[in-house]
């Protein structure tokens, strides 16, 4: 594993920490294939049940290391093959994620930096956190599903302001239209209630809770016949589950549930 990306493992919560503080943990290529891999091997880890996505530093994540791109550009090649090659798969993977996924936003996400924080089930930030869809500043398009992600988030007409103006978002104004799930009073915060939240989600119904995102995946952009077979499938899964009888025997007992993620 590089030192690019730190993974911790703290009971079912792993943390993995962007670590180029330098650099304000821009993506070069070695981070970027680091993190797709490792997300690709949580999916089916069974002993994680919660994710936190986290910075090292002072910043989240500032997108695209333009220095290596920059290289890369003055070597010919212009085809952006790391949109398709890096950007995609983990785009893909952190919201297809079957467990909790909690971003700790602490200072800047810019770029795929906030694609990537966008595409988490919890968003938790400070009061130097700040978002900017920085794409159109370098003459780019969106990427890393932020085209998909924002106007869930935010609504289209924000999504275009956003995108298009490619300024910053303070961190009570990410709060107020929904970037940020919570804004914590003191940066040195961000990362203990990002965590403390992924605990408490680990220790619930990981199976419901992979169901439960599946469903409102489908949901937002279906129809409602789709929504409904997709609630139909999914009930079918967490019925059978050992949570749920576990659950259901707790509730007949006056008794609190408890969750082992099967």
């Amino acid at each position: 594993m590089t030192d690019s990306l730190l993974v911790d493992r703290t009971g079912a919560v792993v943390t993995l920490t962007l670590n180029r503080p330098e650099a304000m943990n821009a993506l070069t290529v070695d981070l970027k294939e680091a993190l797709r891999d490792t997300l690709a091997s949580l999916e089916s880890d069974k002993s994680c049940r919660a994710i936190v996505l986290a910075g090292a530093g002072t910043a989240f994540c500032v997108g695209q290391d333009l220095r290596e791109h920059a290289a890369q550009l003055e070597s010919g090649r212009t085809d952006l093959d790391t949109v398709r090659v890096h950007y995609n798969p983990i785009a893909q993977r952190l919201a297809s994620m079957p467990k909790p996924v909690v971003a700790a936003v602490r200072g800047t996400a810019a770029g795929a930096g906030a694609s990537f924080a966008l595409l988490a089930d919890f968003r938790i930030g400070g009061p130097k956190t700040s978002f900017l869809m920085a794409f159109a500043n370098v003459g780019l398009a969106g990427d890393s599903g932020v085209s998909w992600s924002l106007p869930r988030i935010v609504g289209h007409a924000r999504a275009v302001e956003l995108l298009l103006l490619a300024e910053p978002v303070r961190a009570q104004r990410s709060y107020e239209i929904g970037l940020l799930s919570q804004l914590t009073d003191d940066d040195e915060q961000v990362l203990p209630v990002a965590q403390e939240l992924a605990s408490r989600l680990a220790a619930g119904p990981t199976v419901a809770y992979g169901a439960i995102k599946r469903e409102l995946s489908i949901g937002d952009a279906g129809t409602l016949s789709d929504a409904l077979a997709a609630e139909a499938q999914a009930q079918a899964i967490c019925g059978a589950t050992a949570d749920h009888k576990a659950a259901v025997d707790a509730f007949v007992n006056k008794q609190k549930p408890t969750f082992n993620g099967r």
